[in-house]
């Protein structure tokens, strides 16, 4: 794609929707405070195009309450019934918009993981940040948090070799079902993604399930566990 056409799109959108939803997040912004106290934005610093660092900017969905000696507790105990359900709804992401317009982010792309993880990438998977991040991406709509991180990977692959106006126009529109679905919020028995640790095989951008005949579908700052949304 175009680069000066992805980023005409981004800044169409991100600010389309800024506009359209600034009363929603002005009552998102006051209920985390209410819920969760301060700070009502969770900042992390996140790899964007090429890896280079960016702030990403959610809003908070865990507190930040610690066992005896100091550490975090685990994500479950530390995820409250109003982030769950912001999570479960994607409204976390909606200050990402904010990334989007500043030129961090694109409105479709891979997700930024953590910083932590580039090291452990293979040759193949560190091709995902030939892109933007993005608020969401081909993995996102083909299983998202279920998925393994090797399948992932491989849809990110797919997408930096096959990303067009037409394909992010049309994971956008599936995007939408998706959150309306609230399909793949977390992982098999995890209340998050659990971390990324390494691959023991190579992941190559072979075409994703999604493109083959009868295909279904399967979507540091103290509040961790985002790693993969």
């Amino acid at each position: 794609m175009n680069p000066l056409t992805k980023r005409l799109f981004d800044v169409v959108v991100s600010a389309v929707a800024l506009i359209l939803t600034a009363p929603l997040f002005l009552a998102l912004a006051v209920l985390v405070r209410m819920q969760l106290g301060r700070p009502v934005f969770f900042r992390q610093t996140r790899p964007g195009l090429h890896g280079q660092p960016f702030t990403l900017i959610k809003f908070r969905t865990m507190t930040d309450a610690r066992a005896a000696d100091g550490s975090l507790l685990p994500d479950e105990q530390r995820l409250t019934p109003f982030g769950r359900w912001l999570r479960s709804t994607s409204l976390d992401e909606l200050p990402e918009l904010i990334n989007v317009l500043r030129g961090e982010m694109s409105i479709v792309g891979p997700r930024p993981l953590l910083m932590e993880y580039l090291p452990l990438y293979t040759p193949e998977q560190a091709r995902r940040h030939e892109v933007k991040p993005g608020l969401t991406g081909w993995a996102q709509i083909n299983g998202r948090n279920a998925l393994s991180w090797e399948e992932k990977f491989k849809l990110d692959l797919w997408y930096v070799e096959h990303e067009s106006f037409w394909l992010d126009l049309r994971i956008l529109i599936m995007t939408l079902w998706r959150v309306v679905t609230r399909q793949g919020i977390s992982a098999d028995g995890a209340a998050t993604m659990p971390r990324f640790t390494g691959s023991t095989t190579r992941c190559l951008p072979e075409a994703p399930s999604s493109m083959k005949p009868g295909y279904q579908g399967p979507h540091t700052a103290v509040e961790q566990g985002k790693d993969a949304r």
